[in-house]
């Protein structure tokens, strides 16, 4: 460091700082020019080519891609989902009662339309054209009966532009079936 000005070896780069006069601020403007010095270069921020990511399957335009919708329809609920070709891979599934706030709702018809016109655009985005339906009631020992919110989900679907393919009632049937509640004299009402 000589007396007129010193020298800053600082990684690859050399600063010579040679004072000029007497000045108060000398000393913060020599620290903020060593300062900036030290910093790397600004870089500008570079453009990311924004690729299309789209879901689902690679298809032929025109081609219709199917999945299964299993419309559970009760009479204190409505579920709408819908699976892969195999009925393992879920896709999507809403109730009624995730699209209404009163729990007398969750069966009705406009609380399964709703579901079901949230599930075909989800299908939509995935790609799924065309939806094979699978509908079913309680069964077992109790109603064989879809409840009120079969026909309108099944109407949503295809009103939303879903092609349908086929229609299949998949209620369980016993051939020969445990008790049924109610006792010997039935449901007093």
């Amino acid at each position: 460091m000589g007396v007129n000005g010193f020298i800053v070896h600082f990684r690859d780069t050399v600063l010579n700082f040679q004072p000029v006069a007497f000045d108060p601020s000398f000393r913060f403007r020599l620290l903020a020019e060593t300062h900036l010095a030290a910093m790397a270069p600004r870089k500008g921020k570079e453009k990311k080519e924004e690729q299309v990511i789209s879901l689902g399957p690679q298809v032929a335009e025109g081609e219709n891609v199917f999945g299964v919708c299993h419309i559970f329809a009760s009479f204190n609920d409505t579920f709408v989902h819908v699976t892969d070709l195999s009925g393992k891979e879920t896709i999507c599934r809403v109730t009624g009662g995730m699209k209404v706030k009163a729990d007398r709702d969750e069966s009705s018809p406009y609380a399964a339309m709703l579901a079901a016109q949230d599930v075909a655009q989800r299908c939509k985005e995935l790609g799924i054209t065309a939806l094979h339906i699978k509908l079913r009631a309680t069964g077992g020992n109790r109603t064989k009966t879809p409840g009120p919110g079969a026909q309108s989900a099944l109407r949503a679907l295809a009103r939303s532009g879903m092609k349908i393919g086929r229609i299949e009632d998949v209620t369980p049937i016993p051939s020969d079936s445990t008790r049924r509640k109610g006792g010997r004299r039935g449901r007093r009402l």
